[in-house]
């Protein structure tokens, strides 16, 4: 799509076909979505299972791959869709399995062993995300992110090395602090309080209410959990295979990392990947601004989606962000008949491509795609 034809679209049109498709879709749904959604669980614990279960034996990447995928998909594909509010009205679905009742309470770390809070994902991705896709309120958008690097003055190859750095402990030192600052500004304007300061030192200090709780909330019980519990419980075969399973838990949480680095910051990034300084008018409009902003990867079976973490449906992620897993693969195929039908580019292309695309626009040797008014 050229610049100049973005406004040719009819977004009336648009958003009653989206809409045809998305009805037909809910028709659907059903507790089969269910059985899928636990289907993909327990190939998520099968990894952890013989991950942690060859982890002792000594440091290994297999182990520690095996320990990485368990937690991608946790976070992904179960603990994603559910705070999406995904499985809360399918009929005999577990309660632990809705948004409600999932991670609440004692069962966080059973659920959801991660460093940001199941409150703070929500309302970064689903809230600020999902509603402001490609503009400057959305917290995931790798241009305006990385303007530090892009305007640095740094040789270009510095500025990739720093990327692949970032790339192995984005997590800890971008997405948990800013999903916790996100809460913490959502929660001051409820109360009616005034905005507090909240700085990028502050995040991490001690000295300041937002670190405090910060490390209270996020750093502190994922570091008590993951690197002193877990391989705590190897104690009876050994000092050996408590530090074994340290060093395959360090590695797993660097894996981690780079495993939704790649999957994750591709989908929205890329010089033919539109971004937008204005508010979206209208749900037509809406609807093109998450098919011009999103990029899926290649779909099509459970084996291929369970590594993407389902995120290679990104399209059809951001039209319908409440959907079932299993109904993406579904409904897929007719977003790309509806998007060829309007005339809409639907992007779809191997990750790494698309990583490089991303990256590219995050050191600053290309942009991203602005809207012209025809």
């Amino acid at each position: 799509m050229s610049l100049h034809s973005y406004q040719s679209v009819d977004r009336e049109q648009l958003a009653k076909d989206i809409g045809e498709i998305h009805q037909q879709a809910l028709a659907n749904i059903g507790i089969d979505d269910f059985k899928h959604l636990t289907r993909m669980e327990r190939w998520g614990k099968i990894c952890s299972i013989i991950g942690y279960g060859t982890a002792w034996i000594f440091p290994n990447p297999i182990s520690a791959l095996l320990i990485s995928q368990g937690s991608f998909t946790r976070w992904t594909q179960v603990g994603h869709p559910i705070v999406h509010r995904a499985y809360d009205k399918v009929e005999g679905v577990d309660k632990n399995y809705t948004s409600k009742k999932f991670a609440q309470g004692w069962r966080r770390f059973m659920d959801w062993p991660d460093w940001f809070t199941v409150a703070g994902w929500h309302h970064e991705h689903d809230v600020l995300h999902h509603y402001s896709l490609g503009e400057k309120a959305d917290p995931n958008n790798a241009q305006h992110n990385m303007e530090w690097l892009r305007q640095s003055g740094l040789p270009m190859w510095l500025r990739y090395v720093i990327v692949a750095f970032f790339s192995g402990i984005w997590k800890l030192v971008y997405y948990t602090p800013r999903t916790h600052k996100e809460l913490h500004l959502n929660s001051a304007r409820q109360q009616g309080e005034p905005k507090p300061v909240m700085t990028r030192i502050g995040a991490w200090s001690l000295f300041t209410e937002q670190g405090r709780s910060f490390w209270l909330q996020s750093i502190l019980p994922y570091i008590a959990y993951r690197f002193v519990l877990l391989p705590l419980l190897f104690l009876p075969l050994g000092s050996f295979a408590v530090i074994s399973v340290l060093i395959n838990s360090i590695l797993a949480e660097i894996f981690t990392n780079m495993h939704s680095f790649l999957v994750m910051i591709p989908n929205h990034a890329g010089d033919d990947v539109m971004m937008f300084d204005e508010k979206a008018k209208g749900k037509g409009e809406f609807y093109l601004r998450q098919i011009l902003g999103s990029v899926n990867y290649p779909t099509g079976s459970n084996l291929n989606d369970f590594f993407y973490g389902w995120l290679n449906y990104q399209v059809e992620h951001h039209l319908w962000p409440n959907m079932p897993l299993s109904q993406y693969q579904k409904v897929q195929p007719q977003v790309m008949a509806l998007c060829k039908k309007h005339n809409i580019p639907y992007l779809q292309q191997s990750v790494f491509k698309r990583l490089l695309k991303a990256v590219d626009v995050m050191v600053g040797k290309t942009s991203m795609l602005k809207p012209v008014a025809a």
